[in-house]
């Protein structure tokens, strides 16, 4: 999420409508499904490694190339922390959400017409899914804190100027991958419902969906409260940065 774009107040006066912002946030977004549940269906779901690089590069290189457009959220959890910091109007913010489906959907789809069927069957092209040896209060529990930590890295790079905002996309990238490695196997490590909605509306799964919904909204929700409103001062930190 790239500092220039996300640290200014969006308010408009007028009716959204389809954009430059929105056109990035669904190419940046079809980019994180179709490459990272991408991985996951080439590996058949056997390599951490290759998955969390995958997602979290699919990430970084969106946000370096056109965080400057729209931020660069990529995610409806990162997007309700945006409207909780007061970074984008909930009308935007709706906006942004229903742009972010849109490239969900579109890059599974494509999925499909590029892998064959045994091996998207294999892992449910790629959809987040409970752990076998874990259960579905583990896996919330997980996203909630996977997410937590991929917000605050993004409000501690991109939105708060005191930090390293040269390097947020790295910084970014770099979040996703080290939380897939550590709640993967729980969860899946969506950390976004997007990557979790395109997928399983494609394939048709919807076991335990609200734990890739409300899961990441808590993480995101707590980390844009704790970090905008306790740590940069809320209202009084978007005085100082303008």
């Amino acid at each position: 999420m790239a500092a220039t774009a996300a640290t200014q107040v969006r308010r408009s006066p007028v009716p959204i409508v389809w954009g430059p912002e929105l056109t990035v946030e669904a190419i940046g977004t079809f980019a994180l499904i179709f490459f990272g549940a991408g991985s996951i269906i080439a590996t058949g779901g056997n390599n951490l490694t290759v998955i969390g690089l995958a997602h979290g590069l699919a990430i970084a290189v969106m946000v370096a190339a056109t965080g400057h457009i729209s931020g660069g959220a990529f995610n409806p959890a990162v997007t309700l922390a945006l409207a909780i910091a007061r970074k984008l109007t909930l009308l935007k913010a709706v906006a942004y959400v229903l742009a972010q489906l849109i490239g969900a959907l579109v890059a599974a789809l494509l999925l499909k017409a590029v892998f064959p069927a045994g091996a998207i069957d294999a892992v449910a092209l790629g959809t987040p899914a409970v752990g076998s040896a874990f259960s579905v209060s583990n896996a919330f529990v997980a996203e909630i804190i996977a997410t937590f930590f991929l917000a605050y890295v993004i409000f501690g790079v991109a939105i708060d100027k005191r930090g390293a905002t040269t390097i947020a996309g790295l910084a970014i990238g770099l979040a996703i991958t080290m939380d897939i490695y550590a709640t993967g196997p729980i969860s899946g490590a969506a950390m976004n419902p997007a990557r979790w909605f395109g997928p399983a509306v494609i394939h048709w799964q919807f076991d335990n969906l609200w734990v890739w919904i409300i899961g990441p909204a808590i993480g995101a929700a707590a980390a844009a409260t704790l970090y905008f409103y306790a740590l940069m001062g809320g209202a009084h930190a978007d005085h100082a940065a303008s």
